[in-house]
């Protein structure tokens, strides 16, 4: 099946693309035999409008749409029997109409609606007798089939994407951290020490919140993937772990920044190279906790595990040092680098 949707989205026939022609047909066709009217424009219409990425977004265009062609069918119903189709009741009808619906802060998907649908029940509801009440039903049976399509047709799973940011965030993050241990030989004292890399990472972090809330949108209201909520569930959890470690890797920039103009630091901390270490065995959890979220086969997590005992142990090593330190700044700093790296452990362990 994936093959076939990839070779389609190659020649520019995506599946939405392919359900709201559906949907649109399907809503015509219903319509039409239903109804028994001639031009039954508005179901077909309501269709293409709703059928969207996400069964969550179709159901909020259909209620938009429906909010919209009701409230202008009202209104050119109200005034309709006062006045006759002129330039003059067409400004009348959507200049009420679309200040109404401003007043009650609908959305503005709603307030285009209602003036579009005031302005043809006030064309036509005079010459077709019913005109008006069809026209809600064509655009309620149009939205709703819109709905069901998108929703029993191939619906989306954003869960894949989750998978591959939480991958690449996780990888992106002990990339940050290797990179911020091979800043501590140097002799910079710039105060932007560290910060294009984590504010790449802290990008990531935005992206990969933002995938999550995606697939999120993607299940609501979409009965044939609820057993993919536990999984985006647990994902969900795991990406708060990231953002917290992402937290920490910030800390850990901020005291490596710090410790640039400790003079005793840079020339004389003989624990330099272990606390290197220490941060590359952490980075090195880090890595492997994202591919343990996504492949979590008994391999991968014994592999985590070992890891994880590996750096511990070079966190711990790193504390034989800390008496050496006669700087109060310095030890403040070191202390609070293996203070991070420790939380930043127990994220993984969770």
């Amino acid at each position: 099946m994936n093959r076939v949707l990839n070779i389609l989205e190659r020649v520019g026939l995506t599946l939405q693309i392919v359900k709201t022609a559906f949907a649109a047909s399907l809503s015509w066709f219903i319509a039409s035999t239903l109804l028994q009217s001639e031009y039954p424009f508005f179901a077909p219409i309501a269709a293409i409008i709703t059928v969207q990425v996400t069964v969550l977004d179709s159901v909020n265009k259909a209620t938009q749409r429906i909010v919209g062609i009701i409230g202008g069918v009202l209104l050119s119903m109200l005034l309709g029997h006062w006045l006759s189709i002129s330039a003059f009741s067409i400004f009348l009808v959507i200049l009420l109409g679309m200040a109404i619906s401003k007043a009650l802060r609908m959305n503005p998907q709603v307030i285009s609606q209602v003036a579009i649908s005031s302005l043809l029940v006030l064309a036509f509801g005079h010459t077709e007798e019913g005109y008006a009440f069809e026209r809600i039903i064509e655009t309620v049976l149009g939205s709703g089939i819109a709905v069901f399509i998108n929703a029993l047709i191939v619906p989306q799973n954003a869960i894949p994407d989750v998978e591959r940011s939480v991958v690449r965030y996780s990888n992106l993050s002990a990339d940050t951290l290797i990179n911020l241990s091979r800043l501590i030989d140097t002799s910079s004292k710039r105060k932007q020490f560290g910060r294009v890399e984590v504010d790449a990472l802290i990008r990531e972090a935005v992206g990969s919140r933002k995938t999550l809330e995606l697939a999120e949108q993607s299940l609501k209201y979409n009965l044939l993937l609820t057993h993919k909520r536990i999984a985006l569930n647990r994902l969900s959890v795991h990406v708060n772990n990231l953002e917290s470690i992402t937290i920490q890797i910030r800390g850990i920039r901020r005291s490596l920044a710090d410790l640039q103009t400790v003079k005793p630091f840079r020339s004389e901390f003989a624990g330099k190279e272990q606390l290197q270490l220490a941060m590359e065995a952490t980075a090195s959890c880090i890595a492997a906790f994202g591919q343990s979220l996504v492949e979590s086969s008994v391999e991968n997590i014994l592999q985590l595990k070992k890891l994880i005992q590996q750096a511990r142990l070079e966190q711990d090593n790193c504390l034989v040092y800390l008496k050496d330190i006669n700087s109060p700044e310095m030890l403040r700093d070191v202390g609070s680098i293996l203070t991070d790296l420790r939380r930043i452990l127990s994220e993984v362990e969770r």
